[in-house]
């Protein structure tokens, strides 16, 4: 088996070898894999953060040897960018972008150098909200991971990545750990807040804020009022989801 770790900004992972298969997701700057078969052009992989697979061109992927590896799967409390927008410095002195959440400490494995931000180590329930408005008016985009385009349980993932609590990468997945809460009054700021569909399946996800707020994806990242019904989309004038079940993670 082999090992990778992401060198660039942001790469997509796709359901197959094909740039015009559906994007899964994405991988950060800094996000380092398993490697579960590697063709010519494309690499399939397994993201060691979420477990989430898909295929990656092999011309986005820098391979690390396995020792590599199992250094970072040991790392504890690990760094994440906290600017919207952050840059390294390359060998070559070329300043590459990186964004919110990419694991920039890292940077030395890729021979780069970071001089921007990081959340502190220990971060707490409180600041949850405060990086999920970090995305906000963020467009949706299907298997996105970053304020230029992110899906709704990326974006639950990355605001509780940040914050160094682990979410998985779909929604059906994330609404399986935790704790439920009975009403929303028990509720905290920070709690998730899981949706279904008619069919009865869990295809949404918020996070819950003060006041009976809901900040979520529906278009882009926005806010909106939630009560025992679901989300309350003001400038619709109407219900847009309909409440399964809260979750407290932390």
């Amino acid at each position: 088996m082999q090992f990778g770790i992401c060198p660039l900004s942001i790469v997509s992972v796709r359901s197959s070898a094909d740039d015009t298969s559906e994007m899964v997701s994405q991988v950060l700057y800094g996000e380092h894999f398993k490697v579960l078969e590697c063709r010519k052009f494309w690499s399939k992989i397994r993201i060691a953060f979420d477990g989430c697979e898909g295929w990656m061109s092999n011309h986005q992927i820098k391979f690390i040897e396995q020792d590599i590896f199992n250094t970072l799967e040991k790392a504890k409390n690990p760094l994440y960018s906290n600017d919207l927008v952050s840059f390294v410095e390359t060998e070559e002195s070329i300043l590459l972008p990186i964004l919110l959440g990419s694991s920039s400490q890292n940077a030395s494995l890729l021979s780069h150098k970071f001089d921007g931000n990081h959340l502190p180590r220990n971060s707490k329930k409180a600041n949850l909200v405060q990086t999920a408005l970090l995305f906000l008016n963020a467009p949706y985009l299907w298997g996105g991971k970053t304020p230029f385009g992110i899906d709704a349980s990326g974006f639950t993932q990355m605001v509780y990545k940040i914050n160094g609590c682990r979410l998985l990468r779909k929604v059906q997945e994330q609404s399986e750990q935790g704790s439920p809460l009975s009403f929303i009054e028990e509720s905290e700021a920070g709690d998730l807040v899981f949706f279904d569909n008619n069919e009865g399946e869990i295809h949404h996800v918020g996070l819950i804020m003060d006041n009976n707020y809901v900040i979520h994806v529906d278009g882009k990242v926005r806010i909106d009022r939630l009560d025992h019904t679901g989300i309350f989309n003001a400038e619709d004038g109407k219900y847009t989801y309909q409440l399964r079940v809260i979750k407290k993670l932390i």
